[in-house]
């Protein structure tokens, strides 16, 4: 078993080194950020892959990310269609999309920690093109819940592992990044969706809505058995106690100037590294290496479930399921407002409306990602070259305004029939607020406990869809209030839920710190029954 200090804080990183003046620029444009966590000296550990092949797996995990987004929600559009062909209730097609979808990960998740991601995204694929070819058919509810429940649970891997595999092969200064660009995908293959599938079921009927969906499924199942590789490694180390150790009385972190890596910030790395490189065909193996015992795998089903019990994990489950709220309600409403008058657009008129949604998410998305990794850098100098998790939240301080407005906006607006080129520009500052709170409520819990990522973003999944599927059944009765009375009190929920960031950002390291020993003790247990 690891020996760890239960001392150390989880989620504090030593990312700058503020000490170092004279390093040579960073690969990345910075001379002083410090590598965390630190890479073995392993050729096949991916935090050593090539940036190239890292942008790889990272394109492949988006491709994933937009097939499943595709598969199950372009239906949603076509929702009306598909009741009045099978005599479905509108209220069961509406209520099956949620079925299971993040519960399906305490099995899924513990599985591809136990013998590979690749494989299980693989099966994820197959499973959503058998049930995207079996909807087609569908004449009776049982069936159509029976299938809901089938894709909820073999798609859960969208919600919870990719964030996972992101942090597998990047460092903790590019992970903001990236999980913006994951969240951009997510979400915006959700808005993409709907958008072609208006267009199809046009031309071809609602039938082709959904084996296009299977055709597009099958292209993206062909390009990641190709190139999406394993990102499974067991470290010996982890981000915190780096932090720990290298936060010492030494400038320098304890490294000889002569034996830095200029490449890497100042970072003591290996010179050389060793092993064979595994050739291509190595790389398409499935399920070829365990790692974790079968101890640790039923550990990791019900351990989720004990984390909600840290108020970091439980607050980022909770945040992040009522941005997945505000989007539920306007995809609840879109259709309703801009298909009645005055506006009277056909379906693909309101697919089109999603362009703003996308733009919105895209703004979003890129302020939380991007520019999130640059302010965290930032903020990370002027604390002694140490990032807290809590330093990218004061970035939801343009959510207090972008919230309320875009919902009174879009509901307000549609309630005084203004022009709908205003209502979409609500959608997108709906879209955008979307985008910032689920990017940073991801980034700050896998920030925090870096070391069980896999099993918080289980907890933090469960804790969003439950938010999501109970608040789903209260949407139409909220509507019965009338868009405006509607929206004006979702405004100020929102604005409320939204200011708890606050709170957060002042008790959130006491949390952290409060949680440490038992933090630690998973961490230490996980690593001595791991292969």
């Amino acid at each position: 078993m690891r020996v760890i200090d239960d001392s150390v804080i989880p989620g504090s990183v030593y990312l700058v080194d503020v000490q170092d003046k004279t390093t040579v620029t960073h690969a990345a444009g910075d001379s002083t950020i410090v590598l965390s966590p630190t890479p073995s000296n392993d050729i096949n550990d991916p935090l050593n892959w090539s940036k190239g092949r890292k942008l790889l797996q990272v394109i492949c995990v988006m491709i994933y990310t937009s097939a499943i987004g595709i598969g199950t929600t372009v239906l949603y559009s076509i929702l009306q269609p598909i009741a009045d062909d099978t005599g479905i209730p509108l209220s069961t097609l509406n209520a099956g999309t949620g079925y299971i979808l993040g519960w399906g990960a305490l099995i899924n998740q513990p599985l591809a920690l136990t013998f590979g991601k690749r494989g299980i995204y693989l099966l994820s694929v197959v499973g959503n093109i058998a049930m995207c070819l079996w909807i087609p058919y569908i004449k009776t509810e049982s069936q159509w819940i029976a299938s809901k429940i089938i894709q909820g649970y073999l798609c859960t891997p969208v919600e919870s592992l990719c964030e996972v595999s992101i942090a597998d092969v990047f460092f903790a200064h590019e992970r903001g990044t990236y999980i913006g660009i994951y969240t951009l995908f997510l979400f915006g293959s959700n808005y993409f969706a709907p958008l072609i599938a208006g267009f199809i079921y046009d031309g071809q009927g609602w039938h082709w809505v959904m084996y296009w969906a299977a055709i597009i499924n099958a292209m993206a199942l062909i390009v990641l058995y190709l190139f999406m590789e394993e990102t499974n490694y067991v470290r010996d180390s982890s981000e915190a106690s780096e932090a720990h150790e290298l936060d010492g009385s030494t400038g320098s972190m304890g490294v000889d100037e002569d034996k830095r890596d200029l490449s890497s910030g100042g970072r003591e790395t290996p010179t050389e590294l060793s092993g064979t490189p595994k050739t291509f065909v190595e790389r398409l193996a499935i399920f070829n290496q365990r790692y974790a015992t079968n101890k640790m795998l039923v550990v990791m089903i019900y351990r989720p479930l004990i984390m909600l019990r840290f108020p970091v994990v439980f607050w980022a489950g909770f945040q992040y399921g009522t941005c997945l709220v505000w989007y539920n309600v306007l995809n609840a409403t879109a259709s309703l407002i801009l298909s009645d008058a005055p506006y009277n657009f056909r379906a693909s008129s309101v697919g089109l409306t999603y362009i703003g949604p996308l733009v919105g998410m895209f703004l979003g998305t890129l302020y939380s990602g991007w520019i999130g990794d640059k302010f965290a850098v930032r903020h990370a100098r002027r604390t002694g070259g140490v990032r807290e998790p809590e330093h990218r939240l004061w970035l939801m301080v343009v959510s207090l305004f972008l919230c309320p407005s875009s919902l009174i906006l879009w509901g307000v607006g549609a309630s005084r029939n203004i022009h709908w080129s205003g209502l979409v520009i609500g959608m997108g500052m709906i879209s955008c607020s979307t985008g910032i709170g689920s990017a940073l409520s991801i980034g700050y819990a896998l920030d925090s406990y870096k070391d069980l990522s896999g099993e918080t973003m289980m907890a933090v999944i469960i804790v969003r869809n439950t938010l999501s599927f109970v608040i789903g059944y209260g949407i139409t009765p909220w509507l019965h209030m009338g868009y405006q009375n509607t929206f004006i009190s979702a405004a100020f929920v929102g604005l409320a839920i939204t200011m708890t960031f606050m709170i957060v950002i002042r008790w959130g390291k006491s949390w952290r710190m409060a949680s440490r020993k038992i933090y630690w003790s998973y961490v230490a247990a996980g690593s001595s029954m791991a292969h």
